[in-house]
């Protein structure tokens, strides 16, 4: 609306500059304003009322069919009469007495109406196209991401499971057993998200408790964890699979090093900024920063860090650690308001 506005003012500086309807600056103002905002009013907020109508689908509701079309000339023309009346009735004049004057004066007005706004439509079209495409390609580069993410996750517990059967096979049958749960539950979760296009924190911290279900029968007494996710913030959305590359991180370079394992805290919050902030603390060897901010340079966390830049919105990930004293992974990302049931 700002942009039409803009333009709309731009016009009226020109329309009295070149007196044109031998019109004063505020009836020029109010001629531009009034059709400009009579036209937005039909083919944008009017589109989207009558979608249905016109067969045309979220989020944009843009289409190139002939009953879109007409309808967006139609929402031209009464808008360029609705705010000529109003431009009318501030003068006192009537605008229409033009079309006997000089028609050829009046229809060049109009045209020049028709080509300003079906130009203003067109631009809006290409934006809302160049977002559909920009979400598509971001949508693309996730879903890339997670088929990178999941034989990660899957070999490294395989070769766990590899060691666990030649020292301990009672547990490693057990750990076989988890896996088989682990992966029904991912697979099951998979085609829930697919079909849905959504997946929630509730998702999330399901599949991650799975996880360390099973990372407990080959570490056991070695290996604590609490999951801390409130209710409100249950049915938040987020990419799958972003924090259990963080806890195979924490799993694998913080307390399995340790001779006497450790905890791992995962939890969910919204901070005084008003984002959702995720963290993932364990209480492993930590490394050396050297009083730098660490990079973070693994798979886990570059695969991590990678997603959440192409979040719509953004996001970051921070990572804070000392020599044995563990590590914290933050992500921040945008507060989504979700319905609750």
């Amino acid at each position: 609306m700002g942009i039409v506005w803009a333009v709309a003012l731009l016009i009226a500086l020109f329309q009295w500059g070149s007196g044109h309807k031998n019109h004063s600056l505020d009836a020029a103002l109010v001629y531009s304003y009034a059709i400009s905002t009579a036209i937005w009013f039909l083919t944008d907020p009017g589109r989207i009322a009558l979608h249905r109508l016109l067969g045309t689908q979220g989020p944009h509701y843009w289409g190139l069919s002939l009953r879109m079309m007409a309808y967006l000339l139609a929402g031209v023309v009464v808008g360029y009469t609705l705010g000529t009346f109003v431009g009318d009735a501030y003068t006192g004049h009537s605008t229409w007495e033009l079309l006997t004057v000089s028609p050829l004066r009046f229809f060049g007005f109009w045209l020049s109406t028709l080509g300003i706004s079906l130009g203003f439509l067109f631009s809006f079209y290409q934006r809302a196209r160049n977002q559909d495409l920009q979400r598509q390609a971001t949508e693309a580069r996730l879903k890339l991401l997670e088929t990178q993410l999941e034989p990660h996750m899957l070999f490294n517990t395989l070769a766990n499971l590899r060691a666990l059967i030649a020292t301990d096979p009672p547990r490693a049958v057990h750990m076989l057993d988890r896996l088989n749960d682990y992966l029904r539950a991912t697979l099951r979760a998979s085609r829930t998200d697919g079909s849905s296009g959504s997946h929630t924190l509730a998702d999330e911290f399901a599949r991650l408790r799975d996880y360390l279900e099973l990372m407990a029968v080959r570490m056991g007494p070695r290996l604590s964890y609490t999951l801390d996710l409130p209710e409100a913030l249950q049915r938040h959305p987020v990419p799958p699979l972003l924090l259990q590359p963080l806890v195979e991180n924490a799993i694998r370079h913080g307390l399995e090093p340790k001779l006497d394992g450790g905890r791992i805290d995962i939890r969910a919050r919204t901070d005084g900024a008003g984002q959702l902030l995720l963290e993932v603390i364990d209480t492993g060897v930590g490394m050396d920063t050297g009083g730098a901010p660490p990079s973070g340079s693994g798979f886990g966390l570059s695969q991590v860090r990678e997603r959440v830049a192409s979040l719509p919105g953004g996001g970051r990930v921070d990572l804070s650690a000392q020599p044995g004293h563990g590590a914290t992974v933050r992500i921040h990302l945008p507060f989504v308001n979700t319905p609750q049931p």
